[in-house]
């Protein structure tokens, strides 16, 4: 007769004022690599002080997988029930009804995110107590192949751009296929407004590089150019969060970087991971955020660039 395995004991993992169970530690999440559920959780609680700046006071999208990421996935927007009276939330407008949103302010809340097998949170562009106003616009520069010196490329063509509009623009790997170029705002232009802003940007950058980048979103149109993405300039969209993990082999990483690390030819997306968190702490790119901006002169400085190219004017 086989024994009966016995189950392994929750791990216990205290911070502040709570201690947070992880139910079954040792659950592969990432079967290829070995990296468990208590992998992943102290992986958060020792980003904690760096994520957290980027999740407070926004409503988040949960993507989890709690039979590994080998298994199916869940995003999951609604609070469960279960989830603790602690965990804040924010019930927010959708159409037909309102979606109850999870908030991450703090790190024990990131904790019971890992237990609950929640690889991946995705951010809104916007905070709950205005959610139509984003404090930031997203540039996502999605390759059509496996070559990253596209990318590489088109990130510096937009960040001439964005220093022509006198706009700053921090600059993160996305862990998965690109990069991502925010912009950081002041709350006071509603969502359609930011994306009309972004599309008149993207037109000026596309006919400055045709060839080579289009907003053109069905992949036959694309004809290999890089794709700017700009739908998540959008009410209820979502975008990677910043040191957010991956579902991906090798447990790869959303990092914020330095404009000068696309100087690095072997820069890749996936270039950090779970397991060069250490290097990936040294230095904090992103320390002394810009001031968030308003886009008014921005406009009129795109207005007269788009002029000066010959492109439609905005």
């Amino acid at each position: 007769m086989t024994p009966k395995t016995q189950p392994t004991p929750p791990e216990r993992m205290r911070t502040g004022r709570r201690t947070v169970e992880i139910g079954r530690p040792g659950k592969l999440l990432f079967p290829g690599d070995g990296i468990t559920k208590a992998d992943l959780a102290g992986y958060y609680r020792t980003v904690a002080r760096r994520m957290l700046p980027h999740l407070r006071g926004r409503p988040l999208m949960l993507e989890r997988h709690p039979d590994g990421t080998d298994g199916p996935v869940f995003m999951q927007k609604n609070v469960p029930d279960h989830f603790p009276d602690w965990i804040h939330r924010a019930e927010l407008p959708k159409e037909g009804g309102t979606v109850t949103y999870l908030i991450c302010d703090d790190t024990a809340t990131l904790l019971y995110l890992a237990d609950q097998a929640c690889t991946t949170p995705h951010r809104f562009l916007s905070k709950a107590d205005r959610p139509d106003h984003p404090d930031r616009l997203v540039f996502d520069l999605d390759p059509s192949g496996d070559d990253f010196s596209d990318v590489r490329e088109a990130a510096e063509w937009l960040h001439e751009l964005l220093d022509e509009l006198e706009l700053p623009s921090p600059l993160m790997t996305t862990g998965s296929r690109g990069l991502h170029v925010l912009v950081p705002l002041d709350r006071r232009t509603a969502f359609d407004d930011v994306r009309a802003f972004a599309a008149d940007a993207a037109a000026v950058l596309t006919g400055r590089h045709p060839d080579r980048i289009t907003t053109e979103a069905r992949k036959k149109a694309r004809r290999g150019r890089l794709y700017l993405d700009l739908q998540r300039n959008a009410y209820a969209q979502t975008a990677v969060a910043p040191y957010a993990v991956r579902a991906l082999p090798g447990a790869p990483v959303a990092a914020p970087l330095a404009w000068s690390e696309l100087d690095d030819p072997d820069l890749t997306s996936r270039r950090w991971s779970l397991a060069t968190i250490g290097d990936l702490l040294k230095v904090d790119p992103w320390q002394g955020p810009p001031r968030p901006r308003s886009l008014r002169r921005a406009r009129s400085l795109l207005t007269a660039l788009a002029r000066d190219d010959g492109s439609p004017t905005p």
